[in-house]
């Protein structure tokens, strides 16, 4: 029994430090969100789970009310700490990719990539186990859809991460827990 899950990388939302979990998006990223819900309209989404962050709502939400549906919020699907906010990085991309090149290496205050693996992987096998066969949007975050997509597939690293947008939709098709293919639907 095929499952599909819809990862959907929220869409552009101004930087405010201390401000992960709270923090909208713009007025492009709003207007990104409509067209996120109308590539997702005829995919005909039987479930909307989200990261508890505002931003990754905010990118389904037009998606989920299109469709009739409500969206189930999931903490376990929030971004990846880095670091504690305060950290004072003199190159961000370096810092991700610190982490990417070595997962078990956490900054001070942050997640390393085995610890945020540990946790979406988790959360991804509850919600293929308590919705197979279904279609699933999943609305996360770059840092923490990669590591999941890592998991199943080793090119998924962090020059795909690099690659990625906001927003960005990949479509991944699991048989049984076993990932079969991804399709990018974002362009």
């Amino acid at each position: 029994m095929i499952t599909h899950i819809y990862m959907v990388r929220h869409a552009e939302s101004p930087f405010t430090p201390d401000q992960e979990e709270g923090r909208g998006l713009s007025e492009k990223g709003w207007a990104d969100a409509r067209k996120v819900a109308d590539r997702l309209k005829p995919e005909q989404i039987d479930v909307f789970i989200s990261s508890n962050y505002a931003r990754a709502l905010q990118t389904i939400e037009e998606a989920a009310c299109q469709q009739n549906q409500a969206i189930i919020t999931e903490p376990r699907f929030r971004e990846r700490e880095l670091a504690s906010w305060d950290y004072p990085f003199a190159d961000f991309e370096q810092g991700i990719k610190q982490v990417f090149d070595n997962p078990s290496f956490a900054y001070p205050g942050g997640e390393s990539n085995e610890v945020a693996r540990e946790r979406g992987i988790a959360t991804l096998k509850d919600v293929l186990d308590h919705h197979r066969g279904k279609k699933i949007v999943i609305g996360t975050h770059g840092n923490i859809m990669t590591i999941m997509m890592n998991h199943y597939d080793k090119q998924y690293d962090f020059a795909f991460w690099k690659k990625t947008t906001k927003p960005d939709i990949y479509k991944l098709s699991f048989d049984e827990g076993k990932l079969m293919n991804v399709n990018r639907l974002w362009e």
